[in-house]
């Protein structure tokens, strides 16, 4: 099978692929890139991802990136248990959650930045920012560390952020069907938001998950946290 994982254990998007990979029953070899190292623009990293974000993954010798892409793959690899829907309608909506969580992540870099990395950064000179984004491939990258480090995100900017992360909770609690994002049952569309989720009820807006606000993703929440593919993907707390 020869799956080998690139992966961070707090990053959203290796979240995402390691759950994925735990309900598949798939046996992988798994490398952590510690990011607080930059580890993830080192040159060895790069040769594997040249965009130097995780998670990546090599299957046979070939490498691969984008969380949802390598879902997709693993999912077209190996085809059972399945976990993308086969009607084309339904299989349209999964890879609607996906996008639509992918494009929330600006939302949760605003918050993991503020506490993982806004100190550091701002304590760089000029030269050693300069360094520091010389080596960072990806230019939204580039610009989220000078952000962080010479522009910290104000608090009305994180209030935002927290206002469009409880919206895709009432999006979820809206458009459950029999307990599930799409019809059909537990697929990627739950795996891909299922790291935000994390983020929202451990840190940012816990108050948001309870079963008086939304009962709907309150036990939608709780069915994900019993899967044993969810407990061996290690969702660990964030800050610790």
């Amino acid at each position: 099978m020869n799956l080998i994982l690139y992966h961070a254990w707090k990053s959203s998007a290796s979240r995402r692929v390691r759950f994925f990979l735990e309900e598949k029953g798939l046996h992988y070899e798994a490398h952590e890139i510690d990011l607080a190292k930059q580890e993830q623009h080192q040159p060895a990293f790069l040769k594997v991802n040249p965009l130097g974000v995780v998670p990546a993954l090599i299957h046979n010798g070939r490498a691969l990136h984008e969380s949802g892409t390598i879902c997709e793959y693993l999912e077209a690899a190996f085809p059972e248990p399945r976990l993308c829907p086969t009607d084309p309608y339904h299989l349209a909506q999964m890879r609607n959650w996906v996008r639509h969580v992918d494009g929330l992540i600006g939302n949760l870099i605003r918050y993991n930045w503020r506490y993982t990395i806004q100190d550091r950064a701002a304590k760089l000179s000029e030269a050693e920012l300069e360094a520091l984004l010389a080596k960072i491939p990806s230019e939204e990258r580039r610009e989220a560390w000078l952000r962080v480090a010479r522009n910290p995100y104000t608090a009305a900017e994180l209030d935002q952020a927290r206002d469009n992360l409880i919206g895709m909770l009432d999006q979820m609690e809206t458009m459950m069907v029999d307990g599930w994002l799409i019809r059909g049952g537990f697929s990627l569309a739950d795996i891909a938001v299922a790291p935000f989720v994390r983020r929202v009820g451990e840190e940012i807006a816990p108050e948001e998950l309870s079963h008086i606000k939304r009962p709907a993703v309150a036990h939608w929440w709780a069915s994900i946290q019993e899967r044993p593919g969810y407990q061996r993907a290690k969702f660990d707390p964030f800050l610790s």
